[in-house]
């Protein structure tokens, strides 16, 4: 199927780059702390003031709480999402000294960079990718690139990327552009790492119905293609926000390289969306306040 409703790259960014830039500026100035307590009103505002954004997210939340979401649920929802942001400044610029970041699964993924193949890593909208990135990019061995949907807040995004320089901006491969795959390629040939969120995609992509927290949801079948294509293992990555100056980052085995050709490729691809799938709605009910959905996921409009 192809999704004529999840169109999730054009809903409008909140606030300004303004305000983007003077969180940015106040915490490399005065400090971390003052930061965290604007915060609060923050995290508030949005909440108050956000009232599509509000609806879709009690929604999706409670079928992760398993429950109605409330106002206090919602808010701790908002307020993880604005600490992911905050802690974005920091951590793109390389200072992770003061954040407690736990790390499971590295053996298994160094075993993966140790076969020289390269390597797909498959991530979600769930907790902070800047934090997963920062540990993958940490003394890694091998180059690490990121393939990235860049139109839904390129603004806010432009001010982060002016802080991690070029290098930063060279590691990103725009999803859409004629040569993405290409270099995708080039990057996995020479043993690198790949990094991609596989929980949403642009209007007019493929999609799957699969079951996902109890009802059945569109999920992109494009990052399994990517994998199949490629001839790249694929190892999922979490970066999930577990409080204040907290990340723990888990890198799990999933799947294998796949046999060269198309025969039986269609059926893989399905099988794997359905796997990815169980192992995210797992997550989202373990983690439900990092699962950071604004927007129509189950395509509910008018319910």
């Amino acid at each position: 199927m192809r999704t004529g409703a999840l169109d999730w790259v054009n809903v409008p960014e909140r606030g300004s780059v303004r305000l983007a830039r003077f969180m940015v500026w106040l915490v490399h100035h005065v400090g971390w702390w003052p930061g965290h307590v604007l915060l609060y009103p923050i995290a508030l505002y949005f909440l108050l003031f956000s009232p599509r954004q509000r609806r879709v997210a009690r929604r999706s939340l409670g079928r992760s709480l398993g429950r109605e979401a409330g106002f206090g649920d919602l808010f701790r929802l908002y307020f993880a999402f604005a600490s992911t942001i905050l802690d974005r400044a920091f951590l793109v610029t390389g200072q992770t000294g003061r954040y407690r970041i736990e790390v499971h699964g590295l053996e298994a993924l160094k075993a993966r960079i140790a076969e020289g193949r390269g390597c797909l890593l498959l991530g979600a909208h769930m907790g902070s990718f800047e934090a997963l990135r920062a540990v993958a990019d940490a003394g890694s061995p091998v180059e690490v690139a990121v393939l990235m949907h860049e139109a839904n807040a390129a603004r806010l995004k432009a001010v982060f990327d002016a802080l991690g320089g070029a290098r930063r901006q060279e590691t990103v491969i725009p999803l859409g552009t004629t040569d993405a795959m290409l270099r995708a390629r080039e990057v996995l040939e020479r043993g690198g790492m790949v990094g991609l969120l596989a929980d949403r995609a642009p209007r007019g992509e493929r999609m799957q119905l699969v079951p996902f927290l109890g009802q059945e949801a569109p999920l992109p079948t494009g990052p399994h293609v990517l994998a199949a294509v490629l001839g790249a293992p694929v190892m999922l990555a979490f970066g999930l926000w577990r409080g204040p100056r907290h990340y723990e980052v888990r890198f799990e085995p999933f799947a294998d390289a796949p046999p060269p050709g198309r025969a039986g490729r269609e059926a893989l691809v399905a099988e794997r969306v359905r796997r990815y799938a169980t192992r995210l709605e797992a997550l989202c009910r373990q983690y439900p306040y990092n699962w950071f959905n604004f927007y129509d996921f189950w395509q509910e409009r008018g319910r």
